[in-house]
């Protein structure tokens, strides 16, 4: 892990830049470009392994945005990608192969569960997937082949949170290499290769996007394991678009800022979610009922803008709420500055098994809300007349 020359706020909008040139661009230019040209073949050959041969294998405009997350992230190195999905699919297959084993947590992205257990067992991989907070049940998980620890915190949607120090432990313990998403947490409130974890996924459409209005994947960690990503990343292709990449470095320019409103906010809802009748449970945490909120604290600056609920009452009614929404969006993602709501169930865990999706906690009637930066009080007042109109319709359909 490297040392951090400055703190969050200044790196978001600092890193991956030459403080000392003068003269220059203030914002970073877009190469534009497929591919580029030579003076002979001798430096032909020399270009091939640098930024300025072929956008599949990088680009200059890349080589800024991935600097500035593995500066924020204090990691050797960082790499971009088309998508999220992307980074994952990508990271796990430069790390292993046929014949090999993945130990990796039960509560993770619809789509990286979905890669885990249906896609890597037709090359020969299979995933034991275990309880978040179970450090025992990880132990026992472990086999001689096991080469990779997955793991996600906060988790989506249900927000629980690893125990880093634990689990880098368990990893180090069996001399497996440990690979977290971050996306939730983004490097503004949560380090994971403090913790001793090896490589930080996000998925860069959310926070560092900030406006969704890009896809992208990101992966930093030391330079060891970012050379043989890099390498399967060429392969695969699934590089970022560089236009794409220019969007994100200038989203990331104020990733502190939003990150910390979205912080304060998201904390008001959940307070006000959990002291209302109509509200079953609330998942977010540094509310005071999360069973880890502790943990949570001791290892994230805030909780993040991302919070989860159940209604009280059926699926049909979540449904009833988020269509009665007016400053929450009814539409996936997170991240943005506009206010999100959604369902998992028919979402981000759409795509896996209704009986996983149990034993994770999605439920009909969980309630998802991705907190933009819009005023606190007004988002507050929206869910509560919402609120109020499926009350006053379950009401009406009772007496009825």
């Amino acid at each position: 892990m490297k040392t951090h020359r400055h703190r969050p706020e200044t790196e978001a909008v600092r890193g991956g830049t030459d403080l000392t040139r003068k003269n220059g661009p203030l914002a970073t230019p877009i190469y534009q470009t497929s591919t580029f040209e030579v003076i002979d073949n001798d430096q032909q050959t020399r270009a091939v392994p640098t930024d300025q041969f072929y956008t599949r294998y990088g680009n200059p405009t890349h080589t800024v945005a991935e600097a500035a997350i593995a500066e924020l992230e204090g990691a050797d190195a960082a790499l971009l990608f088309a998508s999220g999905m992307g980074a994952i699919t990508s990271t796990v297959l430069a790390l292993v192969r046929a014949g090999d084993h993945i130990v990796a947590q039960r509560d993770i992205y619809g789509g990286a569960m979905k890669f885990l257990s249906q896609w890597l067992p037709k090359l020969g991989v299979e995933t034991t997937f275990v309880d978040t907070a179970d450090y025992e049940q990880h132990e026992r998980a472990v086999r001689p082949n096991t080469k990779l620890m997955y793991l996600e915190s906060p988790t989506n949607p249900t927000l629980q949170i690893a125990d880093l120090h634990q689990a880098a432990a368990v990893a180090k313990n069996h001399q497996l290499l440990t690979m977290i998403d971050s996306t939730l947490a983004t490097p503004i409130n949560q380090r994971p290769l403090e913790f001793g974890i090896d490589l930080v996924m996000h998925s860069g459409t959310k926070y560092f996007g900030g406006h969704c209005d890009l896809i992208c994947g990101a992966v930093a960690g030391r330079s060891d394991l970012m050379e043989k990503i890099h390498s399967t990343r060429t392969i695969l292709g699934g590089t970022m678009d560089p236009h794409a990449a220019w969007l994100l470095l200038r989203g990331i320019k104020t990733l502190a800022v939003r990150v910390q409103r979205q912080n304060e906010s998201a904390l008001r809802i959940a307070q006000f979610l959990a002291g209302h009748a109509k509200v079953r449970h609330v998942y977010y945490p540094f509310e005071d009922s999360h069973p880890q909120r502790a943990l949570a604290i001791e290892q994230m600056r805030g909780g993040g803008g991302l919070l989860s609920f159940e209604v009280d009452g059926t699926g049909e009614d979540a449904r009833r709420l988020t269509e009665s929404l007016h400053l929450f969006n009814l539409a996936p993602s997170l991240g943005g500055v506009e206010s999100l709501v959604t369902l998992p169930v028919l979402t981000s865990h759409a795509m896996i098994l209704p009986e996983q999706r149990e034993k994770m906690g999605v439920t009909d009637q969980l309630v998802r809300i991705a907190v933009g930066i819009e005023n606190a009080d007004d988002l507050i007042a929206d869910l509560k007349q919402a609120l109020a109109v499926v009350n006053s319709t379950r009401q009406h359909a009772e007496v009825g």
